[in-house]
């Protein structure tokens, strides 16, 4: 039978609520609401299906404070990690925010009524006594970290939630089980003992290896259980691995293995994530749960150190074995022997033995210039996946986005660009010229920075989704100020190719040759707030490249850049 759920009773609110269904819809009316986050979304599906039993609620100041120092909820059971509803004073005065008020959670997605919650108190959090506790440190170079500081409101709501309906999903609706489903699943196939295997990155042939074994050891079968809610920034996305996913299943042995999908926001909290994790499986069924090297790290720190030692999740998970009553599994490390064309423990592989592994930076060194991925490490269904999804930079799209004073020569060569990008073909390309930009999509806008900041908050969408869609994009406003320059940079390049151009045109020259007068204008007063008048412009200091076309000729400057793209396999061979 499937594993006891943490603390006993699966607390599934969907199940305790469903007889007062009509009478929570017709209370919503009349409350206010909250619309919810990304992560406290994530966490609303996880109390209410039993995926975070035995919570019943946001935790309230008792709960919260005795798991930030013990590891324990009020009653004394082991509960790792806080799971909060921040809200800030703002929120508390126009929504009259006080204990025993009631309040409807509704999804950002689509704005359904979720859940109504009862306010049991309203209570500041020590952030900084969290981050310490919590994730060992207060270094916002940790995401948990970052997000405590940054992110999260300044105070927290303890409340207990009824279920009025989960929130909708639209994607591998078949991969999605609750607690309660996925244990209807493991009895109906008469499975007893199940390894979970946590991961938030593709699966590749080591992957199905090492849970084949650690299943095969414990006479045991497999459920892959990927996160599917927030992970580390810069993870592939949760479309793109759930795929690799499917791919993979049919590899497995025939009815050895599972998938279904976590809605979890992972913190990276490194051990204490590592005990949280084992509650979840715990409460979705499974009797055992593979814990790897590093299990939930978040990386270095902002001194270039681990931020966890490799096994101290083990370590700490092996601390609470008694409480937590799930085996652990220790991820077991394999690599390839060519010779018997079989993965094997590492530990297991005789002395001179011929091995071979590819790291993950290889692997996407591999995935960005289209190099060879041999079926030794992954699948080919599997590298087919990825290859859609990451393809070569051949075939990615890219941003040149320029940046200088007016009249300093960026229009000209934002024309003389497209033109040879045209010729070189492979791509469409894009030119969006400051004027343009500001007479169409930003034409209500006026010169403070405000609005400066705004429009080139424009120009990056714009630029981001053409990139997204393989384009080459060459913008040229004036972008005066480093924070939106930055700004755009992290969001186009999530889809592609970046470069910022610094059209370095000394201001003197850009106004001896302006033949329509406009600086003229802004001297005289007549225009206010123009850049290098009256307005400052902020040099870049991470420019790709640094032009001047009082000293360099159009042509020339365009060959830089178009060197540049060679080299970095954006243009050339195909």
């Amino acid at each position: 039978m499937a594993n006891v759920p943490h603390g006993g009773i699966l607390k599934d609110l969907h199940a305790r609520d469903a007889s007062k269904q009509d009478q929570l819809l017709a209370e919503v009316e009349n409350l206010p609401s909250i619309v919810l986050s990304d992560r406290q979304l994530c966490d609303l599906e996880l109390i209410m299906n039993g995926g975070f039993s035995p919570l019943e609620g946001f935790m309230n100041q008792k709960d919260y404070q005795r798991v930030v120092k013990d590891l324990r909820l009020s009653n004394g059971l082991l509960f790792s990690m806080p799971v909060t509803l921040d809200v800030s004073q703002e929120d508390i005065d126009k929504l009259g925010l006080k204990p025993n008020k009631r309040v409807v959670l509704r999804d950002s997605r689509d704005d359904s009524p979720l859940a109504i919650i009862t306010i049991q108190d309203i209570y500041t959090p020590d952030k900084i006594e969290e981050a310490i506790k919590v994730f060992g440190d207060n270094d916002i170079a940790h995401p948990g970290v970052r997000y405590l500081h940054e992110q999260t409101k300044e105070f927290y709501m303890g409340a207990t939630i009824e279920a009025i309906q989960a929130p909708n999903h639209y994607d591998y609706v078949a991969h999605r089980y609750t607690p309660a489903e996925l244990r209807a699943h493991f009895k109906k196939l008469h499975w007893t003992r199940v390894v979970a295997f946590q991961t938030r990155n593709p699966m590749h042939r080591a992957h199905r290896e090492l849970t084949v074994r650690a299943a095969r050891n414990r006479q045991a079968n497999v459920l892959i259980h990927p996160v599917v809610g927030l992970t580390k920034p810069g993870d592939i996305d949760h479309y793109t691995r759930v795929r690799v996913y499917q791919a993979l299943m049919p590899k497995y042995p025939n009815g050895m293995a599972a998938l279904s999908l976590l809605p979890l926001a992972m913190r990276m909290g490194g051990p204490r994530e590592a005990v949280w994790h084992a509650i979840i499986r715990k409460n979705f069924g499974n009797t055992h749960f593979i814990i790897g090297r590093d299990h939930a790290g978040p990386g270095k720190n902002s001194k270039g150190a681990d931020f966890y030692g490799p096994y101290d999740a083990q370590k700490l998970v092996a601390e609470y074995k008694d409480e937590l009553k799930i085996e652990v599994v220790p991820f077991q490390m394999v690599t390839y022997i060519p010779d018997s064309d079989e993965y094997m423990p590492v530990d297991e592989v005789p002395e001179g033995t011929t091995t071979l592994n590819i790291s993950g930076t290889e692997l996407r060194r591999r995935l960005r210039t289209g190099g060879h991925i041999p079926e030794w490490f992954s699948y080919p269904e599997v590298v087919k996946v990825l290859r859609e999804t990451h393809p070569p930079r051949s075939k990615q799209g890219f941003t040149l986005f320029l940046t200088g004073y007016y009249n300093s020569g960026k229009n000209s060569i934002g024309k003389a660009l497209q033109v040879v990008l045209n010729q070189q073909g492979g791509r469409s390309v894009s030119l969006l010229l400051g004027e343009t930009i500001r007479h169409g999509i930003s034409s209500e806008l006026g010169f403070s920075k405000k609005d400066r900041d705004q429009n080139i908050a424009r120009i990056a969408f714009v630029s981001a989704e053409l990139t997204k869609a393989g384009a080459a994009v060459i913008a040229a406003p004036i972008a005066p100020f480093a924070e939106a320059r930055a700004n755009a940079k992290s969001h186009i390049e999530t889809y592609g190719g970046f470069y910022l151009i610094h059209v370095n045109t000394p201001l003197e020259h850009c106004i001896k040759t302006d033949r329509k007068g406009i600086y003229k204008k802004a001297q005289s007063g007549e225009i206010k707030n123009f850049t290098g008048v009256d307005d400052p412009y902020e040099a870049p200091a991470d420019a790709s490249i640094t032009v001047d076309v009082s000293k360099q000729s159009i042509s020339e400057i365009c060959h830089q850049i178009v060197l540049l793209l060679e080299k970095d396999g954006y243009i050339g061979e195909r």
